[in-house]
């Protein structure tokens, strides 16, 4: 059974390389696990299911700058900045090491976090992500034209479409948390849309030092599930759980399943 108890939280502020507010959450005791959100999200992006990882770690979020609690700067935004942020969270609170899951745009983040600083990473899990570039297998014109379309409803509609099943939604009527911060500037939705767009690790993730488990829903066409082994592919020591049925959000969806192999994966 998942672990419910709620551990007091501690939040603050760190300051990223160009002074931008930081907002991060930690809760729990014990080695630091850093929980990284999707694109155009802040850190309730993770409460269904961080919990589960407090029997053995505490938690650690943040709220990417443009969401959240954290600054939002109308500049470009790129994933290496957002990993750049990563690191100044990490320094503000002295943690040297930690273990690192990130998911979607999160998981694009987490490659150069653990690419560029393989001394700070013990364990990495990459979730419902890509290597981005051109050798990886991006969502098709369908999708991008049914998140794009001028109706918000609509297009929220087809986010959640894309983000649970069906069969797991109809017990579960929301809200979901994991649909986007409502209360993003348009100019930081954009810049974030961007920077997840333009991410390519290809060449570094060879780089990567640690233990690496890939998750990836099967029928996840939001980020298609063949980046899973393009990605097991490039980084040494990676191995792969694929979860039949399972969309985008395999990691609510598939919650029991899914906390219990990366709880098992981190402490092994």
């Amino acid at each position: 059974m998942p672990h419910t108890d709620v551990p007091q939280q501690v939040s603050g502020h760190a300051r990223a390389l160009d002074g931008t507010l930081l907002a991060y959450q930690r809760q729990g005791t014990g080695a630091p696990l850093v929980l990284l959100a999707g694109q155009a999200n802040n850190h309730h992006w993770w409460d269904g299911v961080r919990a589960d990882f407090h029997t053995t770690h505490s938690t650690l979020t943040m709220d990417w700058r443009g969401t959240g609690e954290s600054g939002k700067p109308d500049h470009p935004y790129a994933t290496r900045d957002f990993a750049d942020d990563v690191i100044a969270v990490l320094d503000h609170l002295g943690i040297e090491s930690a273990d690192l899951y990130g998911t979607s745009m999160g998981g694009r983040v987490a490659q150069w976090v653990a690419a560029r600083h393989p001394e700070r990473i013990r364990r990495l899990v990459l979730g419902c992500t890509s290597p981005g570039g051109p050798r990886a297998t991006e969502r098709d014109m369908a999708v991008r034209r049914s998140l794009a379309q001028a109706d918000a409803r609509a297009a929220r509609e087809a986010l959640t479409d894309l983000m649970y099943t069906p069969a797991w939604r109809s017990g579960r009527p929301g809200p979901y948390t994991t649909l986007g911060d409502p209360g993003m500037p348009p100019h930081a939705r954009r810049r974030h849309l961007v920077a997840s767009n333009e991410h390519d690790a290809w060449d570094v993730l060879p780089l990567i030092g640690a233990p690496t488990l890939i998750l990836h829903g099967a029928d996840d066409r939001l980020t298609p599930a063949v980046n899973a082994p393009l990605l097991a592919s490039r980084i040494p020591r990676a191995r792969t759980h694929i979860f039949e049925g399972a969309r985008h959000g395999y990691f609510e969806e598939c919650r029991p399943e899914a906390g219990a192999i990366v709880s098992s994966f981190l402490t092994d």
